[in-house]
């Protein structure tokens, strides 16, 4: 039983030998490495989904590896992210997009994407100090070589720079917190540092190393003012590369913290919930102000994607089952919202360049494509009926739940802010008119087919908490 439970992980752990292995039978511009990731992927995600969830701590194996209702469902959101990103990269490894030229070596870099979602899956199993940091960095480092994954652009290796040379800091930081929480609990075991947290909650060393965890969080989960690096990355990341970086790396930050503050450090959660709250009230306003002003389409995802950090932060506030039920539930439907947009994003890409302006006339050209890029903004803004509106709705439940309700309402308040945004997008497709002609646009079989089933799924996710108590009462983690 337990090596079946485990396969999901043994599998992901091979697949990207697998996949760049594959390249020995076939020619280095064939699909067939493409074929080989869709099928492994796909088919770990039934696994996971087959996994039988139960209360209590999980299954534990070798002592440091730990497999609970948590884990198992952030599993899933990391193979949903995992399974998407492959799914909208295929297009640009036959072609350019929005100026930037055609990528290649998609086998190493599905190897790549293989390897950081293993690193989030490691996050989620962790029971102790070390492997949990390395699982962070293993989730990490790939995704500095897949944003300069086209070396002829030089915005993309600008970018990739940039995104090293914060991310090395932010890991110093992470590195000096986990320090100071091994010199003040004894242990690099979870176990032991909750037991030494209970006892000795007022320690200058604990909150030191609290304070030095979340600034390295911060900037996975571009948290206010950890935030800077995130509109240059995603406007210079290949299309692709972006939307996996704001699926998957602020999945596995949340699950950092949600790992932290809802086991080894829940002893000093109320003492915690001012810096938390204040970090998510910053990082909405900061957020939602600035996507105000963008006219490029990725910039404007990459302070969306700022102020949807705020919005999950909330969730740290609650219950450890309500808080976590509440990050599931809301990453599964960010991350088929944000996909969505970007699979839109990308086959406008394709034609011409990706900005507000493109995206005049979209609703006359191809109203298809016009509905399902309203159906995405509308449900990351947050209106019913749409999942977004569920999702923001428990995350708020959350935080109500402990008393936080000032936090809820400047929440509830940024959130009719962050509409006024959303809509100027969905103006540009539905209103504005096009100046001069405009390219045509071209969807193939698979692109018409994953956009349809997106646009279902965002509308679909918002009836699951009616259809099953799962979500929200079946859950104890």
């Amino acid at each position: 039983m337990f090596e079946s439970i485990l396969l999901p992980d043994l599998l992901l752990l091979a697949f990207p030998f697998i996949v760049i292995g594959s390249r020995l039978f076939c020619d280095f511009r064939s699909a067939f490495p493409w074929r080989v990731a869709n099928i492994g992927f796909i088919l770990i995600f039934i696994m996971l989904n087959m996994i039988p969830l139960a209360s209590g701590e999980g299954h534990f194996f070798i002592f440091n590896w730990r497999l609970d209702d948590f884990g198992v469902l952030m599993r899933e959101v990391f193979m949903v992210s995992a399974i998407l990103g492959i799914w909208l990269s295929k297009d640009y490894f036959e072609h350019g997009a929005d100026g930037k030229p055609q990528m290649h070596q998609i086998a190493e870099y599905i190897g790549a994407i293989a390897f950081a979602t293993f690193g989030a899956f490691t996050v989620v199993s962790a029971c102790d100090l070390l492997t949990f940091f390395l699982g962070l960095e293993i989730a990490t480092i790939p995704m500095y070589a897949l944003t300069a994954w086209n070396k002829k652009d030089q915005m993309g290796s600008e970018a990739a720079t940039k995104y090293i040379l914060m991310g090395s800091v932010a890991t110093a930081f992470e590195l000096f917190g986990f320090s100071y929480l091994y010199g003040f609990s004894g242990s690099l075991f979870f176990n032991d540092i909750a037991s030494a947290v209970a006892t000795n909650s007022t320690s200058p060393l604990l909150w030191v190393s609290i304070l030095f965890l979340f600034s390295g969080i911060g900037f996975k989960l571009t948290l206010f003012p950890f935030y800077t690096w995130a509109p240059d990355v995603y406007e210079g990341a290949p299309t692709p590369v972006t939307a996996v970086l704001s699926v998957t790396s602020k999945a596995t930050a949340i699950a950092f913290l949600a790992v932290l503050v809802f086991g080894p450090l829940a002893a000093v959660q109320e003492q915690m919930s001012p810096l938390i709250a204040l970090l998510a009230a910053t990082t909405l306003l900061v957020g939602n102000l600035g996507a105000l002003k963008q006219t490029r389409l990725r910039r404007f995802m990459a302070y969306s994607s700022i102020s949807q950090a705020g919005y999950i932060m909330i969730a740290l506030l609650g219950p450890a089952e309500i808080g976590k039920s509440a990050i599931v539930y809301y990453m599964f439907i960010y991350a088929v919202a944000n996909y969505l947009a970007f699979f839109v994003f990308g086959i406008i890409g394709h034609h011409r360049e990706e900005t507000f302006a493109s995206l005049r006339g979209l609703s006359k050209q191809n109203p298809a494509l016009a509905i399902a890029l309203a159906i995405a903004m509308f449900s990351l803004a947050g209106i019913p009926p749409l999942a977004g509106f569920f999702g923001k709705f428990h995350l708020f439940f959350a935080g109500a739940t402990t008393g936080h309700y000032f936090l809820v309402a400047f929440a509830v308040i940024n959130n009719v802010l962050a509409l006024f945004y959303y809509i100027q997008l969905i103006k540009s497709a539905w209103i504005d008119e096009p100046e001069g002609t405009l390219s045509s646009l071209r969807l193939n079989r698979r692109q018409r087919l994953i956009i349809i089933m997106l646009s279902i799924a965002v509308v679909a996710l918002g009836f699951v908490p009616f259809l099953s108590n799962n979500i929200f009462a079946g859950f104890t983690f």
